[in-house]
């Protein structure tokens, strides 16, 4: 989708930005920043485009009028006037120091970066990238001086850990423009970055689709399914494996088929269709009931659906496939117990 071979760095302004909350203060640079050798920004261009997946899409949003969107208008004035990134770059600085109220927002270096000649849908169009790096890896170097080695230390950025980001590409923008977005550490009340600093919603795709209806279907199975049924672990397990493996071996998504497939039982069927209604309205989703299914989303959503039976802290049975072959009972002693087939060990 995004072509990056001829992309270049014309301009970087980089500000230390530290927690509001423990008023750690900013430390806003007066000049954008001067490359000193050729090769930095090739190393640059590496850490800041490369991580991005661009199968998932956002766009700026507020609930009255885009224009009071803060980042908005300060990459809007960019693309306006590229030789004012510096002079937008500390207003945006500004806007996240405010953002940056939670206990676990760490103080780190703010980089706003002008791109061009990126290449989207055979199309070539500029970019405005906002990074933040919050964490420091220690590094080795070694230095040869005559016949003798030293080993020092140097803290510093990993190149290869983009915490977070986002790539905002001059395309849409009465619309919000079409960004993708980078959040290595979201979690809890820390999500800052993407909510309260971007203020961006997804924009509605195969990949967005594919990923929030198995949220969807995870959330019913682990936490309404039990409340209304009863059903054991080993049963909501096969439910998740169902719903992950009607998306791997379908290439487009029908709700009515998938709730056959995978539910089967009415009673579940029709929980399930009253679950999906108040989960879309709770969380403002605006889904198709058919789309093309996105193996990219399938993929990602697949790592947080478990398959493990966890029983005290004796066993852990992990299962994949037919539930048929797992039986769960009760002795004459009251001890619960789960009875395995099998044709072979390996």
């Amino acid at each position: 989708m995004i072509d990056y071979e001829n992309v270049g760095i014309k301009s970087i302004a980089v500000h230390k930005v530290g927690n509001k909350l423990t008023d750690d203060g900013m430390h806003l640079s007066k000049d954008p920043v001067q490359f000193e050798d050729e090769y930095t920004p090739t190393i640059l261009l590496k850490y800041f485009i490369h991580p991005f997946n661009t199968s998932e899409l956002y766009r700026f949003s507020h609930p009255t009028d885009l224009s009071l969107n803060e980042v908005y208008t300060y990459v809007t004035k960019i693309f306006d006037r590229p030789e004012a990134l510096h002079q937008q770059s500390i207003e945006i600085a500004k806007h996240l120091y405010e953002q940056s109220v939670h206990p676990k927002v760490s103080a780190g270096e703010l980089c706003v970066c002008y791109f061009t000649d990126l290449i989207m849908e055979e199309r070539t169009v500029r970019a405005i990238g906002i990074f933040k790096s919050e964490n420091k890896d220690t590094f080795l170097k070694i230095d040869a001086a005559s016949d003798d080695f030293k080993i020092r230390h140097e803290d510093g950025i990993n190149v290869n850990k983009l915490e977070k980001g986002c790539l905002i590409f001059d395309d849409e923008r009465e619309e919000g423009y079409r960004l993708c977005m980078i959040d290595a550490q979201r979690s809890g009340d820390a999500q800052y970055w993407k909510d309260n600093f971007l203020n961006i919603t997804p924009i509605s795709n195969d990949y967005h689709n594919t990923k929030d209806f198995l949220s969807i279907a995870k959330n019913y199975v682990t936490k309404q399914l039990a409340e209304d049924f009863e059903v054991s672990k080993a049963d909501q397990i096969d439910f998740l494996n169902r719903s992950v493996n009607y998306f791997k071996h379908n290439e487009t998504f029908d709700k009515e088929d998938f709730v056959e497939a995978v539910f089967q039982d009415k009673g579940i069927i029709q929980s399930f269709n009253t679950y999906d209604e108040s989960y879309r309205q709770d969380h403002d989703l605006q889904l198709s009931d058919r789309f093309d299914i996105s193996p990219m989303a399938v993929k990602k959503q697949e790592r947080i659906f478990k398959s493990v039976l966890k029983l005290d802290k004796n066993f852990h049975i992990y299962i994949h496939g037919d539930r048929e072959l797992i039986e769960q009972g009760m002795d004459d002693d009251g001890r619960k117990f789960y009875k395995i087939y099998f044709e072979e060990e390996s």
